[in-house]
């Protein structure tokens, strides 16, 4: 790593304290010098701009970004200035760095070397990951106080007007039959729709323990082969030296049944209609874990893939949300129930959709110090280890 912080001989332990801190940052720092050189870069920069920094400093920050971008203004509006500057959602996107690169920008002057600036960049996706998982909780609190409410102010006059019908039915005309068997069926369904509503509601910790995830996603792809994705390719890309995962085995089960199916409803009838379950191991964000003050990282990243037409672009930042729904007769409360339950073991969910390629990705924290050879659950062959 390539450093002009200082160049006296006993700033050597000041210079590795600073550049192990630096390091420790989770986003991107770089350090312009007066020329526009990269004189510094942490490893979170080589991982954004994908070069190491020894390559970085050979060159000027311009030929790394987008030509005309609001960043070369910054860096001279700081240098003029001398004080920082923040700028918020500035899109960096080029075929060097990649698509969707939007950043906030945190410019300021470094004091010890005249004409330098440090530039701080946020990539917004991590951001966007934090805002929607307090989205996705506080739509999940809302359907828990609706709940509440109609349990006990719906159903118990639907089961009078359902039995009240039940005793027309006897007395009634065949010709009318119909209308009373209408009034019974058309209350159970909405029975049935507050019953998966009061899920919501159940604020009991989760029992939780060390789970193999590849036996649940196991599980899942049997019982969608057995049923909807019956006619539907299933593939799969896991890492097999994946910790175990902290969680509730029957709700993973839940959760991965409802993105697949989800999935297999997408495809439909496409010939060439595929869903690929994937897991990895990837650096993840820390978050709070809800009812606490302990913060994790979310480095298991589970997902869900299909070549289906994709969601629309309109109805990604509200899939989670209850009662959005694209299905004819859905309820919308499928991804709100998965939120949910993802966000009740500290971690989230997102969805990435482009044309023919839609991402359920969850990330979760591992279960300390548990691998999934001491995980007590079948491995991904189905055999019990």
């Amino acid at each position: 790593m390539t450093s002009k912080l200082s160049s006296g001989a006993g700033d050597n332990a000041a210079n590795s304290v600073a550049m192990a801190v630096l390091n420790a940052i989770q986003n991107p720092v770089v350090m312009v010098d007066e020329a526009g050189l990269i004189a510094f870069a942490n490893w979170e920069a080589e991982a954004f701009f994908g070069a190491s920094a020894s390559h970085l400093s050979r060159y000027k920050i311009s030929t790394f970004i987008p030509f005309g971008s609001p960043l070369l203004a910054l860096i001279d509006q700081v240098r003029e200035r001398r004080g920082p500057v923040n700028e918020y959602r500035v899109d960096l996107s080029s075929p060097r760095l990649g698509q969707d690169k939007l950043v906030d920008l945190y410019v300021a002057p470094v004091s010890s070397e005249p004409g330098s600036v440090v530039v701080v960049f946020q990539e917004r996706s991590m951001a966007d990951k934090i805002d929607r998982q307090l989205t996705h909780r506080a739509a999940a609190r809302s359907v828990t106080g609706l709940a509440s409410m109609l349990a006990h102010e719906i159903k118990n006059p639907l089961s009078g007007i359902r039995g009240a019908a039940q005793l027309l039915e006897q007395s009634v005309e065949d010709d009318d039959r119909a209308l009373t068997r209408l009034i019974c069926d058309e209350t159970d369904r909405i029975v049935s729709l507050v019953d998966r509503m009061e899920v919501f509601s159940d604020e009991r910790p989760v029992d939780r323990v060390p789970v193999n995830i590849h036996s649940v996603l196991d599980h899942v792809k049997a019982v969608a082969k057995a049923g909807f994705a019956r006619n539907i390719k299933l593939s799969e890309n896991y890492d097999p030296s994946l910790p175990a995962v902290f969680a509730n085995r029957d709700q993973l089960v839940q959760v991965f049944l409802n993105l697949v199916k989800n999935a297999a409803e997408a495809v439909g009838d496409r010939q060439d209609g595929e869903i690929m379950l994937t897991t990895a191991y990837r650096p993840g964000i820390r978050l709070s874990v809800a009812g606490t003050r302990e913060k994790i990282s979310l480095p298991l990243e589970f997902c869900v893939i299909d070549n289906g037409p994709g969601v629309p672009a309109d109805l990604v930042p509200h899939l989670f949300d209850p009662f959005i729904t694209t299905k004819t007769n859905g309820t919308g409360l499928g991804l709100a129930l998965v939120a949910k339950i993802i966000g009740d073991h500290g971690g989230i969910v997102e969805c990435d959709s482009q044309n023919h390629r839609t991402t359920f990705r969850v990330l979760m924290p591992a279960s300390k110090g548990i691998t999934l050879e001491d995980a007590p659950f079948p491995n991904s062959t189905g055999t019990t280890r």
